[in-house]
């Protein structure tokens, strides 16, 4: 004689239990990881071109709300905003800027020079973009100068002043962002009387 074997209630099983929490804890994280990414946290935007060096003053900077999600300590907000911080690096019209990108002013290694260009600078040369410096040192006898040479590798346009009229391509000045431990190398230059000419990176001379 054979009996009805009972039905197991799905409830009374312990991998049903395990089965739900893991379908609860799923839907929980989801829910968390969307809710997280539609937060928006407060940063700060470069209202110019912030060259090495400068000051980060509200003036330069103004305060948008972005969706950042975990990078967002990776920002100056309105609360890291403090005085004394200066730029370490350029930091483009627009850009969100960095906390990597700020220091402290004691913590400057940049300093600025003025330089006449012997040679034509392009019009895509401004505020913000990377030069090198040429140098050709006097001869000894007086006329004419040596073959040029590298004095600086890679230095920042502070400003560019351009000469109105029609020699303005070769009566171009421009201040420059260098390396404290190049400046002495640079007024060398200049009070030899060197010619010194300013070069887009990666064109050629």
């Amino acid at each position: 004689m054979t009996t009805a074997r009972a039905a197991r209630r799905p409830w009374t099983d312990l991998r049903f239990f395990i089965g739900l929490a893991l379908i609860v804890l799923s839907v929980a994280g989801v829910w968390l990881i969307v809710g997280a990414a539609k937060q928006t946290r407060p940063a700060l935007q470069a209202v110019r071109t912030i060259v090495p060096g400068d000051p980060l003053t509200s003036a330069d900077v103004r305060v948008v709300d972005v969706v950042l999600g975990t990078v967002g300590s990776g920002y100056l907000t309105p609360a890291t905003l403090e005085p004394g911080l200066i730029a370490t690096r350029t930091i483009a019209e627009g850009e969100l800027v960095p906390s990597t990108a700020a220091a402290g002013s004691d913590e400057g290694r940049t300093t600025s020079v003025v330089v006449r260009s012997a040679v034509p600078v392009p019009g895509s040369i401004g505020r913000g973009s990377v030069v090198e410096l040429w140098a050709a040192d006097p001869r000894a006898e007086g006329k004419g100068f040596d073959a040029p040479r590298v004095l600086l590798p890679d230095a920042t346009v502070a400003s560019v002043d351009r000469e109105d009229g029609p020699l303005s391509a070769k009566s171009t000045t421009l201040e420059l962002v260098v390396s404290r431990a190049k400046v002495g190398e640079v007024l060398g230059a200049l009070t030899a009387g060197s010619s010194l000419s300013v070069v887009q990176v990666g064109a050629r001379t």
